[in-house]
């Protein structure tokens, strides 16, 4: 919780930060374009005087700038508003477990889950399991299967009955709707350790699954 809160306290500061230094800049803008303009009046040729609409137009000029400046500092505070509402919630992630795509499953007490993704219902699912070496070890034969995400389990065992060794396997699952080939989205389930911040934005690091965005988080448990 404290997490969360110092995340608030930052969030506020830079959202207050950026509209003081935006809204800065932008007076800055208009005091040095309005001086320019006073100057050239005050020196102007006096048998030669400003056209009132070349004056017209420069005032109009400032009007213009004004207005990109405002619309610029408007998009900084809904830029930075966005980015540390990311932050907020990976920060709330930490600890918990998480979809996301991949093809790893972690072998765990005689237990592993995966995930699959559908855009559509199917009737039939088929799951094969590998060892390191590419070699598959089992093969699951399963039924109907709805749209949307959904879990799949694997008890630990071969197809000769016997009971494979802790660690990580990969998987692949093939699908089919009325004989018609599907396509399938493969999930692997990881715990969030960390976040971080950097050029592509907030990161959050799964351990052995590496790095992802938050983007790539289809489901927290």
């Amino acid at each position: 919780m404290s997490s969360v809160q110092s995340t608030n306290s930052q969030t506020v500061s830079s959202i207050t930060t950026t509209g003081i230094t935006a809204k800065k800049e932008a007076e800055n803008t208009q005091d040095r374009f309005l001086k320019l303009l006073v100057t050239q009046m005050k020196n102007q040729d006096p048998l030669k005087p400003l056209d009132n609409a070349e004056v017209t137009s420069q005032l109009a000029q400032i009007s213009t700038v004004s207005g990109i400046d405002k619309l610029n500092t408007t998009l900084k505070l809904l830029s930075s508003d966005y980015e540390d509402s990311q932050s907020i919630a990976a920060t709330a992630m930490i600890g918990r477990d998480a979809f996301v795509p991949g093809r790893s499953i972690q072998l765990e007490q005689e237990a592993a889950i995966a995930g699959i993704e559908l855009a559509q219902p199917v009737d039939k699912l088929k799951v094969t399991i590998s060892d390191s070496h590419g070699v598959a070890i089992r093969n699951i034969d399963l039924e109907a299967y709805p749209e949307g995400i959904s879990t799949i389990g694997w008890d630990g065992k071969t197809d000769s009955g016997a009971t494979a060794a802790k660690g990580e396997y990969t998987f692949e699952v093939s699908a089919t709707q009325g004989g018609k080939d599907i396509k399938v989205n493969t999930l692997a389930l990881g715990s969030v350790n960390s976040i971080s911040h950097g050029e592509q934005g907030t990161l959050l690091d799964m351990g052995k699954l590496g790095l992802v965005s938050l983007s790539d988080i289809k489901q927290v448990f």
